[in-house]
């Protein structure tokens, strides 16, 4: 998944039950695309949390009807590792664009490569939850995730005593 920067996606797909791991980096596609873009890898638990929920998600935790002048950075994008895939995923993008009133900008886009991010930013939330960066950007997505999402959410991790007053 591509959208907005790779700490504020990594954290909020990190704060869902049902995903076991969350890979930062850059996502390299084809043709026009085959630049990198900060994006993330998303390993989940069908049974916990479904492709569907997970791309819903993401269209509210980012800018996805934004075509703003930073897209070849912060690509919106959902990335397919197969032909079965890029239908389901177009599907649902067909489904979920009726819950936005402007038209989404996220691409559905074949994944080519993968550059992970230093493991010194990875994590970047919930290893420094009170930098004004992770307080000013990536707790008002933690935040809306829990009031839209708070079933898919794993409050224990988002919501400990030390974060409270942030969110």
């Amino acid at each position: 998944m591509g959208g907005g920067c790779h700490w504020c996606t990594e954290a909020v797909f990190q704060s869902l039950m049902g995903v076991a791991k969350v890979e930062q980096g850059w996502v390299a596609s084809t043709d026009e695309n085959d630049t990198f873009s900060e994006a993330v890898i998303v390993h989940f638990d069908t049974n916990s949390i479904n492709l569907f929920e997970l791309i819903q998600i993401h269209l509210y935790t980012h800018k996805s009807t934004s075509d703003h002048s930073m897209r070849s950075k912060y690509r919106s994008a959902v990335y397919y590792f197969d032909e079965a895939q890029k239908l389901q995923i177009a599907k649902y993008l067909d489904t979920l664009q009726l819950e936005f009133e402007k038209k989404l900008v996220t691409e559905i886009l074949p994944f080519d490569r993968f550059k992970p991010s230093r493991e010194q930013i990875t994590n970047y939330y919930y290893n420094n939850p009170n930098k004004p960066f992770c307080e000013t950007y990536i707790a008002p997505k933690l935040k809306l995730l829990l009031e839209k999402f708070g079933d898919k959410a794993n409050i224990e991790k988002i919501n400990p005593n030390k974060r409270l007053n942030s969110l």
